[in-house]
């Protein structure tokens, strides 16, 4: 391809050749950049050293050509006048001005060329230490980036370390839930493996300590409300004191709290959610009841006694049995609920509601 070039001499340079060239497929077949370059100047160093090697076989041919002039010249000498003699050592001598004037602008070329090749190589250079204080600085930042993730994840590891010390110190010394955070600290304190949670701040210490009275509360309630479940006398009927009498003695109640009152709350808490219990599961009876249906509450409008049919019905199920003590609230449960179903209106047919039975049919 460079053959081919015509524009392309041995004082050509290589920013001007490669515009030219950038279209051509041969070009972009060579995928590197600095190998392009090296074999341009390859080629152009070629070019120089024929023409040098041309130049110094047209003065060769020059000395042959001016030692047959000598010999004619002498010939002619011997013929010729002084005067001629002198014409000719004139033209001589031009002849030789002129050789030296070439070999002259031969040197000059050669010096330039040189020049020019020391120059680019010069540039090439600085560009190839360029590039390695590019790549260098490159090196650096991602390693920076490595080391301050490194260090983050050491400092991560140190404070998680920092957090399973101290919650082995609350689990083997605080075990009561009713334990405030300066006496507990106090306590603390005295243990060799306080210092091992000293990357931890006051705050977080603190907060570790109330997930832990949490946790602790937790599961005391838990087996409180175990020992409520598993207590015959504890009914949604019953009442504090006699739920009392029957678990003083055991130990689930005295871990719980050493309260009175709190012991209490707890039980109000309790009787309440198996109060609200107790309607949902009513409520999922009269919807497994058949004898009810959107026509129920007209025929109770109609006759009372179809109410005490339906109640009837309920009372061999002990999910309305539970709510003997509520009476009105387990009747207004019942009302409401027939309230329901007539404004819902019949059921829809079942292939109303499979879409695939809907298709058979048609």
């Amino acid at each position: 391809m460079l053959k081919e070039t015509p524009d392309i001499d041995r004082h050509t340079r290589w920013s001007e050749v490669k515009k030219k060239m950038d279209s051509d497929p041969r070009y972009k077949a060579v995928e590197s950049s600095l190998q392009r370059e090296d074999w341009f100047r390859e080629h152009i160093k070629r070019l120089k050293e024929e023409r040098k090697r041309e130049k110094e076989g047209g003065r060769s041919s020059r000395e042959e050509r001016k030692e047959r002039k000598e010999k004619e010249s002498r010939k002619e000498r011997s013929s010729k006048s002084r005067k001629s003699e002198e014409k000719e050592n004139s033209k001589e001598k031009e002849e030789e001005e002129d050789n030296e004037m070439d070999v002259d602008g031969e040197v000059e070329d050669e010096e330039s060329a040189k020049e020019r090749e020391e120059k680019e190589a010069q540039e090439k250079q600085a560009r190839v230490e360029a590039s390695l204080r590019e790549r260098e600085k490159e090196v650096q930042r991602t390693l920076a980036v490595h080391l301050r993730d490194r260090d983050t994840e050491r400092e991560h590891h140190k404070h998680d370390e920092a957090v399973q010390h101290f919650n082995a110190l609350l689990a083997d010394l605080v075990r009561n839930c009713e334990l405030g955070w300066r006496e507990a600290k106090r306590q603390l304190r005295k243990d060799h493996r306080w210092e091992l949670a000293s990357l931890l701040d006051r705050e977080e210490k603190e907060k570790l300590f109330n997930a832990h009275i949490e946790q602790l509360t937790q599961k005391k309630k838990e087996k409180f409300r175990e020992l409520l479940n598993e207590t015959p006398e504890c009914t949604l009927s019953s009442s504090w004191k006699e739920v009392r009498k029957a678990i003083k003695e055991d130990p689930r109640y005295s871990k719980f709290s050493s309260s009175d009152r709190k012991c209490e709350r707890e039980f109000k808490e309790y009787i309440k959610d198996k109060l609200v219990a107790a309607k949902a599961d009513l409520h999922e009876l009269l919807q497994e009841t058949k004898l009810i249906t959107h026509k129920s509450n007209a025929l109770v409008e109609e006759n009372e006694s179809h109410t005490k049919e339906i109640e009837e019905m309920l009372e061999k199920d002990k999910r309305w049995l539970v709510l003997g003590h509520v009476p009105d609230d387990r009747r207004d449960i019942l009302r409401q609920y027939l309230l329901d179903l007539e404004k819902r209106g019949p059921p829809p047919p079942p292939t109303a509601c499979d879409p695939s039975r809907r298709s058979i049919n048609k």
